[in-house]
Parts: structure tokens; sequence; C-alpha cells
């Protein structure tokens, strides 16, 4: 599946007050960050020093992964835009640093 595809898709699982469509995506978003934060935390506090996460860790956090998508879709459509759009963006954007010798450091603009 493409991305356009599956910004598409994700109109017909979207469940949540459209009154309040910006603020559940936003916490949506956050919350499933969060979860894959706190994945790695646990894998820190309970893995052996130096070793690798397991497959099934990994797994889990691929999951997570296709939420946060579910929300950034979901949050592009809102906002008026497709992943696409904002994929080309980004890879405009980080060439640019790259050929500038400038993807080092902090700022929206360097």
């Amino acid at each position: 599946m493409n991305i356009e595809k599956y910004q598409r898709f994700t109109k017909s699982t979207a469940k949540y007050p459209k009154d309040q469509e910006l603020l559940y995506l936003m916490l949506g978003l956050t919350s499933e960050v969060g979860e894959v934060a706190d994945k790695l935390k646990k894998h820190i506090r309970d893995g052996e020093k130096g070793h690798p996460m397991t497959e099934e860790q990994i797994k889990s956090i691929q999951l997570e992964f296709g939420d946060i998508l579910w929300y950034l879709a979901r949050l592009s459509d809102h906002f008026g835009f497709s992943l696409k759009e904002t994929l080309q963006l980004n890879v405009k954007k980080l060439t640019d640093r790259h050929n500038r010798n400038k993807i080092k450091g902090s700022g929206d603009n360097r």
C-alpha cells in the first residue's frame, strides 16, 4: 500500500467527535509516542546492559509506529495536506541542510 492509499484508508477507521477532532488527534498522537518511549524505558530498566531488544519488543514498537502513522494521517487531513507532500517537503529540507552542512545544530531555519 502506498502512503496516499493509506491516508485515504484511515478515514474509514476514524471514529471520534468531529467538534473535538484536533484535540483528540493530538492527544492520541502524543499518547502513542509515549507508548514507544515507555517500551524503550522498560527495555533500559529490565534488559541486560549491552543487549539489543528482542524481536518481540521490536515488533511491538513497529505496531506503535503504525498507530503513530494513523494519527499523523488523520492530522494531515485535518490540516488539509497529504502525507506524501509532507514527506517530499521533509526530503527537500533535509537535503538542503545536508548540502549546506547544517544537519547538526538546532533550530527550524538553519
